[in-house]
């Protein structure tokens, strides 16, 4: 299993539209075969920044997620034309 966050901050003036862009991807990303687990968060002390908890059954299913047509549209012409700072963090689950 691959999982990890993703954190990302935007300005607040574009805080709708990344929801709207949020809730697509989240339901496009969601009905893929290999998705285990996909869900944005927003920061209840920082309302521009968001942390989406990803996981995925195995690269070869987090490489189709980010080789799908959703994730060109919603994540790369979307979240990241509008972002201001991206970490990714990959996660070892223990238990």
């Amino acid at each position: 299993m691959v999982s990890f966050t993703v954190r990302m901050s935007f300005r607040p003036e574009n805080r709708e539209e990344i929801s709207t862009i949020l809730r697509e991807l989240t339901d496009a990303s969601r009905a893929e075969p290999g998705c285990i687990s996909y869900i944005p968060h927003r920061v209840e002390s920082d309302p521009d920044t968001i942390v989406i908890y990803e996981q995925y059954q195995d690269q070869a299913a987090l490489d189709a997620h980010r080789h799908s047509p959703h994730f060109a549209l919603y994540a790369v012409g979307g979240l990241y034309q509008r972002m201001l700072v991206r970490s990714v963090e990959m996660l070892e689950a223990l238990a």
